[in-house]
């Protein structure tokens, strides 16, 4: 297992990830969090979301190429796209997540947090590309460092949006991490085209 790789893919998918849109969901609850909810809420959310992407690492390809019969460059693509309104969303709007959406939900652990805020499309697409460059083991293994990564960062959330508050930063640092999260999604789709046209090529 090369080190290099692990270390160079847990980052990767920990930019798929994107703690800064948990941090600012859970510092941005009315009623604000107690420490203790809080580390419920990412604890749940982390295991649930870590049980989406093993699953998918370990049996999705299989599921893609002889059920649903799609290549992972289509995968990629409409990944990328929808990766791409994300960011946007958040450009426009200096929002990751719908509040309307919040709502109507009691418990966020699950839905919206574990999917699609951490276990997204983005992470998904990566989990199944990942799977077949690098093998399950080396995958699962970068999924679970990228996750903890992430669920350290979520336990911050209420120091962190405390001290954003303070100097009126959230809407800027969420409208630079949509952006980053959308030259993300480009490069998926560029990927995903590039793979595309070597798969037609070798056909012809």
């Amino acid at each position: 297992m090369n080190a290099e790789i692990v270390l160079r893919s847990t980052f990767y998918l920990l930019a798929l990830i994107n703690p800064a849109s948990k941090v600012f969901l859970l510092s941005s609850m009315d009623p604000p969090y107690a420490w203790r909810d809080l580390r419920n809420v990412s604890v749940r959310s982390t295991w649930v979301a870590f049980l989406i992407l093993s699953v998918l690492a370990v049996i999705g390809n299989v599921m893609l190429e002889y059920v649903f019969q799609i290549h992972i460059y289509s995968l990629r693509i409409a990944g990328g796209v929808v990766i791409f309104l994300v960011g946007l969303n958040a450009v426009r709007n200096g929002r990751f997540f719908e509040e309307a959406a919040l709502g109507r939900v009691s418990d966020i652990s699950v839905v919206p947090l574990a999917a699609p805020l951490i276990a997204g499309p983005g992470t998904m697409t990566a989990a199944l590309s990942y799977t077949t460059i690098h093998g399950a083991t080396t995958t699962v293994l970068c999924l679970a460092l990228a996750l903890i990564a992430n669920l350290l960062i979520m336990l911050t959330s209420l120091h962190v949006g405390k001290a954003l508050e303070k100097v009126n930063a959230t809407g800027p640092i969420i409208r630079i991490t949509g952006l980053i999260v959308a030259a993300v999604a480009v490069q998926m789709m560029l990927n995903g085209l590039a793979e595309w046209q070597v798969a037609v090529g070798g056909g012809s």
